[in-house]
């Protein structure tokens, strides 16, 4: 594919499009959100209002890291606390696609609803790429962005329609729009993460204290496996506890399980063969967290399992 041609065909087709209204955009950092905002104000400037939801399931230190990023590339992002929002919405959920369904209505009915009104947008951009559709529409897993494929009015719904420039690409293909694009190897090569963020991370209920948890897992997983050279690595909560030892004492304690895997476009994975070094620094220093006494290793390839476990 010629990725020059299909940046020069996006942004002259998201211009046409939009015209002089005002467009939308949620940032979240990733590859997918952070080359739709770069086409998107290089074909609209400030007619394109960015916004980046706290949504309290976000990576640490992930909401202002990010504004202060794209602020460098001279691309304003308002950050919008939404925190208690999505925790209300989550509150007693354990079903998969209860959860995910939460986030999404409470993201586009609710918080993006309210930009909408506040900023009079009549477009909203989205990151969906061509293996969110396949997935939803498959029945796998409900992405949080596929609206009008599962036959979403997303006008009639939320007060807006919905451009999606990068719809036709794999990840693969959004990877290397984003390098002739230019934009930073922390965007480029950084790995997937998933549009309900943390809340697919954890089995079970969504609390403050098990995203804590589970927030602290995966910046240790991050960053043992950031030189890995694997398409994608996580950590998982699991609803499930464990008898321990701490402290000489019996504890019955949380459960992470460590996946790290292979792939081109998250279609399908193998699992990577981790060092059993590696495996066991991760081991020790998981297994430090805070009421966690068990960690595992996920050999589970795509198929029979998804990546995500929510």
């Amino acid at each position: 594919m010629d990725y020059k041609a299909f940046i020069e065909e996006q942004v002259n087709e998201l211009k046409e499009t939009v015209g002089d209204a005002t467009a939308i955009n949620a940032l979240s950092g990733g590859v997918d959100s952070s080359v739709v905002t770069v086409l998107a104000h290089r074909a609209l400037g400030r007619q394109l209002k960015t916004y980046f939801i706290d949504s309290a399931l976000m990576r640490q230190g992930e909401p202002q890291r990010v504004v202060d990023m794209f602020a460098k590339m001279g691309i304003p992002v308002g950050l919008v606390d939404a925190k208690a929002e999505f925790l209300a919405a989550l509150k007693g959920l354990t079903d998969p696609e209860e959860k995910r369904h939460a986030v999404t209505d409470t993201f586009y009915a609710r918080v993006f609803g309210r930009l909408v009104k506040e900023t009079d947008a009549t477009f909203l951009l989205h990151g969906t790429i061509l293996t969110d559709i396949e997935e939803t529409v498959a029945g796998i897993k409900r992405q949080h962005n596929i609206l009008e494929q599962l036959g979403i009015d997303p006008k009639e719904a939320y007060g807006y329609a919905v451009l999606e420039p990068l719809k036709t690409l794999r990840k693969d293909g959004v990877r290397e729009v984003a390098r002739v694009l230019n934009l930073p190897p922390d965007i480029t090569e950084r790995i997937p993460f998933p549009g309900p963020a943390l809340a697919a991370r954890i089995v079970g209920e969504v609390t403050e204290e098990r995203l804590k948890t589970v927030r602290s897992a995966t910046a240790i997983v991050e960053e043992e496996l950031g030189n890995s050279g694997a398409f994608q690595y996580l950590a998982v909560l699991l609803n499930d506890k464990a008898t321990g030892i701490r402290d000489g004492k019996r504890q019955f304690g949380e459960i992470v399980v460590v996946r790290c895997i292979e792939s081109t476009d998250a279609r399908t994975a193998t699992v990577t063969e981790l060092p059993w070094t590696k495996l066991h620094r991760l081991c020790e220093r998981i297994t430090q967290i805070d009421g966690v006494n068990r960690c595992l290793y996920d050999l589970t390839p795509k198929p029979p399992a998804t990546v995500e476990y929510i």
